[in-house]
């Protein structure tokens, strides 16, 4: 068994899926065609990895429009992603990168805006920024094209550490990791999806807000874990959690994925508890929303897990097919990476633990 083996991570959370999940699926592989989002190359990898099934696991009994535009969203942020970032020049010029980014903004603002016409990314985004418009209230789209943003800045700080070929430290990769992993995009779909719009009183809650990004730490730290055979046997520079935990305590691969294991269990421990405080006393809105948080989080596991996205074929991942019934850290004590460590303050503390940098040998 080899030190990148992911053992089968804690997934309390049922699944579920959406019956139309086959014609979502298609309906998006021709939507990229059609809209030529990335080469020809890139376009022929992201339409085999089932990102319709993903977005059908995420909204299982949402309105199917809305679940073809996330489907659609989240292959044309792969575009961006892969394309521009991890596989374009771009993505080793911080400064080009905001340029384009920034352009790509607007569009998403107003897209009637007559900017890169010929541009087979910004024509896909001018068609998402349309649907969402059709689907948003005005309040709900403005927080998306923010939260775009806040995606687009976490990719250009990502980009500053791949062009001077730097690993941050862990507390900095924690903090733009709630963002450079796109979830918080997803989060208004998350209310269209169901024809509700939150009160903004509710939705800007402290501890409603910590729960969105508690969803988005076990999301992308599970990501992390999942895509990290294919990233680090790329030969090209790869930035995550167990590249972080090496770097800044030295410990070892095996080492820093049980850290890695422990940390997400921790966290998906935390939100499990504040979401059952929180539902205690919400209304059917905010229920929902925080059911679809938790729909959000084990869509990501069951696609990772069998998306050709991280199995890898051609090079097989050593990813686990099942999933863990109990949590390998069952503290209730903060983790130690401050950015994060405030969430604990929303529940009582039951224990002294701490997680160490990394386990003993």
């Amino acid at each position: 068994m080899g030190p990148d083996f992911i053992p089968a991570l804690w997934a309390p959370i049922p699944p579920a899926i959406h019956p139309r999940y086959a014609d979502i699926n298609n309906a998006t592989a021709r939507w990229a065609h059609a809209y030529r989002v990335g080469s020809p190359q890139l376009r022929g990898r992201l339409v085999t990895q089932d990102i319709g099934l993903f977005a059908a696991r995420i909204l299982p009994q949402g309105n199917e429009d809305v679940i073809t535009l996330l489907s659609d969203f989240v292959l044309w942020l792969f575009g961006v992603d892969d394309g521009h970032c991890e596989e374009g020049m771009l993505g080793r010029s911080p400064g080009e990168l905001t340029a384009t980014l920034h352009e790509l903004l607007r569009i998403a603002q107003h897209p009637q805006a007559p900017m890169l016409i010929d541009d087979p990314l910004a024509s896909a985004l001018r068609d998402l920024s349309r649907r969402v418009d059709r689907h948003a209230t005005p309040a709900q789209a403005a927080r998306w094209v923010d939260a775009l943003r806040e995606y687009f800045w976490s990719v250009v700080w990502e980009a500053h550490h791949r062009a001077a070929g730097t690993v941050p430290s862990l507390n900095d990769y924690t903090l733009m990791r709630l963002y450079d992993g796109a979830t918080t995009v997803v989060l208004p779909l998350l209310e269209m999806g169901h024809c509700y719009a939150l009160n903004a009183d509710e939705r800007d809650h402290p501890a409603v807000r910590a729960a969105g990004e508690m969803a988005s730490f076990v999301i992308t730290w599970d990501n992390d874990l999942l895509s990290h055979h294919k990233e680090h046997r790329s030969g090209d520079y790869y930035l995550n959690v167990i590249r972080v935990l090496k770097h800044e305590t030295g410990c070892s691969t095996g080492q820093a994925l049980a850290t890695a294991v422990a940390q997400r269990d921790r966290v998906l421990r935390l939100f499990l508890r504040l979401r059952t405080q929180l539902q205690a006393q919400a209304g059917p809105q905010l229920r929902q929303y925080l059911d679809s948080l938790g729909r959000f989080i084990r869509a990501s596991q069951d696609w990772g897990i069998s998306s050709l996205r991280y199995t890898t074929p051609d090079d097989p991942a050593p990813l686990p097919s099942t999933f863990s019934n109990a949590p390998t850290d069952d503290s209730d004590d903060p983790l130690d990476i401050p950015v994060i460590s405030g969430w604990w303050s929303l529940l009582p503390a039951r224990s002294r633990e701490t997680v160490p940098a990394c386990p003993a040998p």
